[in-house]
């Protein structure tokens, strides 16, 4: 046997072990003399052997202490537990996405590990640093903060190298668009609640979106782009931006100084159902009437109570279908298959009475 073969032999029984149940993530190794004497070859020999597994990353070394199995290893062997990120768990539109993960997931034996960043960007670095640490087969995210810079990209770099896919789901980041996604159309989404308001005879439309996911970047574009195709200027004193963290104030706070400044305006569109109830009592506590002097429109077709019998004019959010597709999705990546992995649903609108053609 050469010298090369001896040292791939050695790597391969290595590796074996390692995939076996005799270690776990962070066992220490034999020393480069225990192992020397157990192949019956030499340290250098060994040291090849041992570089080798270094570079694929299941083991590292620490001067002065040895090698280590690493954490690369926890995840080569099938748990049955996916990791499901959310934003938030309790929002209105989020148990219905997790019971729809949920549904797909148990039939294939799976259970969930449950975790919610509140839309923080060092909520959702803890929560992927833990995840890590604990025996997952994949994971299904939904981005934080989606619409701003992502500096954590090492971190999916890092479960991709320990070989655990994942799925984002209703929102991207601009530097991991090719990853797998399922998203809505939250673009013509939008286009559609505007091009409505249009087409009922509405011109001075203001927008609020929320400026820090891809989502309310997507439905400002599309209430930008039905405009556009109505030849109604676009004005950017029209538009409210909110933040995650001032979204029950702002929106409130902006459409109301709108009104009492004596601004011309028909109509608004809505960044989602929750937004549209806030502001629909804010035109109230001002003395207007939806729909009668201002129409109002949301983005989910949520399960929010009815307000004095008032149904919003909205785009359907298919929360259990969405959850569903990513979970299927995550199910194809674990077993290799070869899938679509990128899934846009298109937007239905549904008409309520929280809009009325403008008299």
């Amino acid at each position: 046997m050469t010298h090369t073969k001896k040292y791939d032999s050695i790597e391969k029984e290595l590796r074996e072990l390692l995939f076996s149940d005799a270690y776990t993530a962070g066992d220490k190794l034999p020393s480069e003399n225990e192992l020397s004497a157990r192949f019956s070859a030499s340290r250098q020999t060994v040291r090849k052997a041992l570089e080798g597994l270094e570079r694929e990353g299941y083991i590292y070394a620490v001067h002065g202490s040895g090698r280590f199995v690493s954490e690369r290893m926890m995840h080569r062997k099938q748990s049955k537990n996916i990791a499901v990120v959310m934003t938030y768990l309790s929002d209105y539109i989020f148990p219905k996405v997790i019971s729809g993960i949920d549904s797909v997931l148990s039939e294939s034996g799976y259970d969930i590990i449950l975790k919610h960043t509140n839309n923080s960007r060092h909520g959702e670095i803890a929560c992927l640093e833990e995840l890590m640490q604990k025996d997952i087969d994949g994971i299904i995210i939904e981005p934080s903060k989606s619409n701003m810079y992502c500096k954590h990209t090492d971190l999916f770099e890092k479960l991709e190298t320990y070989e655990i896919p994942y799925v984002f789901i209703q929102g991207e980041y601009e530097a991991m668009t090719e990853k797998p996604h399922v998203l809505l159309d939250d673009e013509n989404g939008s286009f559609l609640l505007t091009e409505h308001l249009i087409n009922t005879g509405h011109r001075d439309i203001y927008g609020i979106f929320k400026s820090d996911d891809s989502q309310g970047q997507k439905r400002h574009n599309g209430y930008a782009r039905a405009l556009a195709k109505a030849g109604i200027p676009y004005d950017p004193e029209k538009v409210i931006w909110f933040y995650t963290e001032d979204r029950r104030v702002h929106p409130v706070t902006g459409i109301q100084k709108v009104i009492e400044e004596g601004k011309p305006i028909d109509a608004v569109v809505c960044y989602n159902d929750q937004i549209a109830r806030r502001v629909i009592r804010a035109i109230r506590e001002v003395g207007r009437e939806v729909p009668g002097d201002i129409s109002v429109t949301g983005y989910d077709n949520s399960a929010i109570p009815q307000m004095d019998g008032l149904r919003l004019t909205t785009v359907v959010h298919p929360q259990e279908e969405l959850g569903q597709l990513a979970a299927r999705m995550l199910l194809g990546l674990i077993k290799g298959e070869d899938i679509e992995c990128r899934v846009v649903i298109e937007p239905e609108l549904i008409v309520g009475n929280s809009t009325a053609p403008k008299q």
